[in-house]
């Protein structure tokens, strides 16, 4: 009898969940913010990363494969040798490989 008594319950605290998520007020996304997140990954996508005046941060967070460890290998190696003369040079740094540049040589740029 408890049982069927629990089970009663149970449901009934199913159906009733599930009604109010049924009848609960529909939220339209809104389009102005969407357009707006959209225009700044197009932005983001245009935008090259200048590896003579990128910082750990930037560099850390815009290029694929490289974190906090690569990004400070970069700038550290910047500090020693100078500017970068080519997007090539990026071969040189401790870490960074022939994969990770491929994946990243149209973000990149040396000014």
């Amino acid at each position: 009898m408890r049982i069927g008594c629990f089970y009663s319950l149970v449901f009934a605290l199913l159906t009733s969940v599930s009604i109010a998520a049924i009848a609960g007020p529909v939220v339209s996304p809104d389009l102005s913010q969407s357009s707006s997140a959209m225009g700044a990954a197009v932005m983001s996508a245009s935008h090259k990363i200048d590896l003579n005046e990128a910082d750990v941060l930037t560099l850390q967070k815009e290029l694929a494969g490289v974190g906090e460890s690569k990004a400070k290998a970069i700038v550290a190696y910047r500090e020693t040798n100078g500017p970068f003369a080519s997007v090539d040079e990026l071969l040189e740094v401790k870490g960074i490989g022939k994969a990770i540049l491929d994946r990243n040589r149209d973000k990149l740029e040396v000014n």
